[in-house]
Order: structure tokens, then sequence, then C-alpha cells
């Protein structure tokens, strides 16, 4: 009797969503054949470290690259550069290096706030002085009071982007890492796939163009919310609720996800059953760690008024009205000992919180500057536009929040703060283009999350983060960043394998499905629409009735499409929470694009 045939059929090649195709064959075949082959080019640079058993072989080596772009990207212009009287971004944090330390501390939100005034939380204000003390040891002239703005010295663009570089390495990616290892631990996820999410996150172009190009310390706030994620991962919600506070502290944008993350600890404190020492021990730190940061600031109140030195010395020690309900300033003695704390606060909350500006100053991509073009909201009262906002917000917001709540599960978490925050972004006030990196963040990180690198996440996130890119054209054109805005954009959707560079993403494998067609249509229509439009605003002018057509076009479809993102991220959320039942047949359905749902994410 003839023995088995030594010579094994080739069977077909299985998609994974772990960056590879991987052949199902026996090993010694496959090592003949080949078969296996990366997916995308990013999964290719990183392919002769698939075999390392631990990131941290390779982490070195990742952080040296993102380093290097991060320094290069730097080489452009900056927000301001050559551009009086105002300048830029750039000319704001260099001036609040120069009030921070050469001005008495109770003296730095009322200074001058006609020239950049401080508008920022204590955090950045305390960050803006360790920063200009080490650069007056270097050069006083740079910091130096009045006489220095809208200096332009070359070494002083060195240091200001040093600056930007040392502390996202001290903040932003040590999180970034340290998230990216906890959630795929978590997730059972391979260090090899961990280190090719960890770099397209670290490559996120949104980041680098507003921080390390345009100007700003964006990921230091980032990273802080990153550190918070990752404490919840680790199950310390104290240590969480220290690092939100942070992030609150150095830019009040961080509200954006402070009703998703509210949602989750009071979750997390009431399911699966109540815990009250967890509650209380959240509370008290978190009123604890926002009073030492206030601490700061209301010691150096005290302090100045001790020595005689006044917040506003402009007045001449004559009474104002405080800029905050100003109609009962007149019950509090303004001689009174307690009276310098409560000016600094109020003058501090009046700056953080600018109400008096309007709905929004600029052109930006959500719901309230698109509907304006089809209805002037300025000639309604700021008050009725306050409260249209506020109740839109809470609508927005209120979905996401009770899934967090409910299912307070920590794989949940990164989802359900990017829904909030896209829902800030679209309707809240006083949005600028430069917030969307605030929902596109967590988006982000999903791609170390389970099937992150399939083709369905990876489509929605790249979708994402190369609509928000665009949208922030006009703010880099203006400054003359278009070529890193090029560069930066498509090395990253290369890099993924995402249009315009790859269409390998939106290939179904096995049975087409409506979720997989529905994503396709949906982003192809938007990528037409923006390569549409770089090639009309490039190569046409607006008619002279009309200068803002292209900007404006922008903001529509930048909107509509922010706005099919949150949809998303809900969708999502509620899919993988297994709030809402689905059939088993739908369920494999939706898994085969890639999407986990209930019982497909360990607890």
């Amino acid at each position: 009797m003839a023995g088995p045939s030594p010579h094994k059929p080739r069977r077909k090649v299985k998609k994974t969503s772990n960056g590879s195709e991987v052949s199902s064959v026996a090993p010694a075949t496959a090592s003949r054949t080949g078969s296996s082959r990366p997916a995308y080019p990013l999964a290719a640079f990183l392919w002769p470290a698939r075999s390392s058993v631990s990131q941290w072989e390779i982490l070195p080596m990742i952080l040296m690259a993102v380093g290097l772009f991060r320094w290069a990207a730097g080489l452009w212009g900056y927000s301001g550069f050559q551009n009086p009287p105002m300048h830029g971004d750039y000319e704001a944090q260099r001036h609040w290096m120069e009030i921070t330390t050469q001005l008495p501390i109770s003296q730095w939100y009322f200074h001058d706030l006609e020239w950049w005034g401080l508008d920022y939380p204590p955090l950045t204000a305390y960050h803006s002085w360790v920063l200009g003390k080490v650069g007056g040891f270097i050069d006083p002239s740079w910091f130096a009071l009045l006489t220095s703005r809208g200096l332009e010295d070359p070494i002083l663009k060195v240091f200001m982007r040093a600056t930007v570089i040392v502390s996202e390495y001290l903040v932003y990616i040590p999180a970034a890492v340290i998230f990216v290892r906890r959630l795929t631990k978590l997730q059972g996820i391979s260090s090899w796939n961990a280190s090719i999410a960890l770099t397209a996150i670290l490559m996120q172009p949104g980041t680098i163009l507003i921080d390390h190009v345009h100007f700003q310390y964006n990921t230091v706030m980032l990273g802080l919310v990153l550190a918070s994620m990752s404490s919840v991962l680790a199950g310390r919600f104290m240590w969480s609720c220290i690092f939100f506070v942070l992030a609150l502290g150095f830019k009040q944008m961080a509200l954006y996800y402070a009703p998703a993350m509210f949602a989750y600890l009071l979750g997390v404190c009431l399911f699966p059953r109540i815990n009250i020492p967890r509650f209380l021990g959240i509370a008290v730190v978190t009123v604890a760690a926002f009073a030492l940061l206030l601490l700061p600031l209301v010691l150096g109140a005290l302090y100045d008024a001790h020595r005689g030195i006044d917040a506003r010395p402009d007045l001449h020690g004559r009474f104002a009205p405080l800029p905050i309900f100003s109609e009962y300033s007149y019950l509090i003695n303004f001689k009174a000992w307690y009276y310098p704390i409560v000016q600094q606060l109020a003058q501090m909350i009046h700056r953080v919180f600018p109400f008096a500006r309007g709905l929004f100053e600029d052109k930006v991509a959500n719901f309230w500057c698109a509907l304006n073009v089809v209805i002037k909201l300025r000639k309604y009262p700021s008050e009725l536009l306050q409260r249209a906002s506020l109740l839109a917000t809470l609508v927005a917001i209120t979905p996401p929040c009770f899934v967090i709540f409910v299912k307070p599960r920590k794989e949940l978490l990164p989802v359900a703060l990017s829904a909030t925050a896209w829902a800030f972004f679209l309707f809240s006030f006083q949005v600028h283009e430069k917030s969307v990196l605030l929902p596109l963040m967590p988006m982000t990180v999903l791609l170390a999350g389970k099937h992150g690198l399939s083709k369905n996440v990876r489509a929605w996130v790249g979708f994402a983060n190369l609509l928000g890119v665009w949208t922030m054209f006009p703010l880099l054109e203006r400054v003359d960043l278009r070529i890193p805005y090029i560069i930066l954009s498509l090395l990253w959707a290369y890099l993924l394998g995402l249009p315009p560079t790859a269409l390998a993403v939106y290939s179904q494998d096995g049975q087409p499905t409506w979720v997989g067609f529905a994503t396709t249509t949906i982003h192809s229509i938007f990528y037409l629409a923006m390569a549409a439009w770089h090639v009309a605003e490039g190569f046409l002018s607006p008619p002279q009735s009309k200068p803002d057509l292209w900007v404006v076009i922008n903001v529509g479809i930048g909107a509509v499409g922010f706005g099919i993102c949150y949809l998303w991220c809900l969708w999502s959320l509620v899919m993988e929470s297994g709030i809402v039942d689905i059939s088993k047949a739908e369920r494999k359905k939706v898994k085969a694009q890639g999407v986990s749902i209930g019982r497909d994410i360990s607890n």
C-alpha cells in the first residue's frame, strides 16, 4: 500500500488584521514558498522585527525615527514668521515665557491682554515659566519684557523647537508607549503589531504639523490624557484622575474628554456593584489635584499683595468690578485679605473661558460655522447662541456617555472619548481648527486595539486623520506651510496603505457586506471631493464677491465628514459594548469587517 504523498496542496492565503498576510500552509512549506508578506508599507518597514519577542528591542529605533521627522519638520517656518504686527502662535508662546519670568505671578493673567494675553490654565503658565528660565540662561534678550516682541532670532527658533520636542518626549511619547503596551497586552496582541500601531500613532500628521511646524504644545495635554487612559487600563483610577486634572490644567480643551471620563469613572464605582471607597477616593484625589494645581497661583497672589504689588497697577489702587459675576462684585470687600485670591481666580476663569468672543472667530469645519454659511448667526444674541451650543453639545455627548456609564469597560474608553470629543468639536463654543486634534488622538490609538490594524479600522482612522489635516490646510497655507502639509499627509497615508497612495484597504475579503460597501462609498466621495478642492484651490481664483469661497467649501465638506466620524465612533461604541444585541449572522458580517463586537472583546 502506497504511503501518503509528501506533497500537500497549496492553500489560499489568509488575510489577518495584524498588518501581514499569513499563509495557512505547514511551516516548512511556508518557508519555502515565502507566502507570508506585509500588507502595507509600514508593516514592510518593521517586517524584520516580526520575530522579536519584545517591543523594547525595536522601540529605540522607532523613537529615533519619529524624532528625526519632528526635527526635520521644524526646519520650516512657523505661525507668524515674518508676519507683523501680531506675528502668531510662536510669538504667543514666547511672550508667555517672557511674562511668567519677568512679572510677578499676580500679574500673569492681567498683563497687556491686547498682546497675546495669557489665556490658558495655570499649568501652561508654569510650563512657560520653566522654559523661560532655561532660555533666559542661554540668552536673556529672548525674553526681555516689551523689547523682545516679535523676535525672530534663528537661535531662538532652535531653542523653541527643541522645547516642543523635549516636552513631547517627556510627556506624550512615554504616555503613548505605555498606553500601547498596556492595551496590546490586555488584548493579547503581539509586540510586532504593537510596534506598528505605536509608529502609526507617533507619525500622526496632525500633531506634527500643528506642534512642530505651526508651533504649539498640544502634545503635552494629549500626553497627559493618554497617561490618564493608560492608568485606567492598569486599574489605577486615582492616578487617572491626577493625570486628567493636569491635562485640564494645561489646556482647557481637555474638557472635550471630561464627560466620557466622568461617566466611566462613575460607572466603575456603581457597576457591577456599588463601591463607596472607590468613589470617595476618586472625589478626594480630584479635588486635591485641582487644589495643588491652583496653589502656586493663590499663594503668589497673597505674597504679592503682602509686598504691596497690585495685580492691576493701572488702577492705582482703585476698585474695579470682577470680570465674571460683575454685578455681585460690590458684595466683596476689595480691601479684605482674601480679595487677591478671588480676583486671581475670577480673572483666570475669564481668560480661560472667553464667552465674550462669540460662537466662533475663524472658519472652522464644525456645525455652527457651516450653518453660518446658510443662516448668518452673528445677527442673533450671544446668549441665545451660547444656549443653543450648550443644548446641541449635551444632546451629542449624552449617547456615548450613557454607554460608557452603563458598560464601564476599559477597552471602550478610547472610542468613547473620541465620540464625546467629536461632539464638542462639532457643536461647542469657540472651537478652533486645531481642536480637531482632540477627537483624532483617541480615535488614532484605536490602531493599538483588537482588530486595530484591520482594513476597516485602519480605513476609518486614516479617513478621519486625513480629513482633519485637510481642514487645517487653510490655516497652514496662510503661513506658507503647504509643502510640509503635503509631505507629512502623503507619507502617513503611504505608510498605512491609505488613499490617495493605495486603495487595497477597501478591498473586501470573502463575501462583500453592506458595511464595507458603505465605508468604501462614503470615503471615496470625500477623497474625491478633497482632491478636487485642492485642484480648484490651487489653479482657480475665487470670485471677487466671494474671496473665501474655497475656505467655505472646505468648512462644509469637513463638517459633514466629521459628523460621519462622530456617528462611526458612536456606532462602534454601541456595537462593541454589547448594549444592543444582534443576531449571530449580523455579528459575523460585522466581524468580517474587522470590528470587534460584544463578546469578541475581552474584559
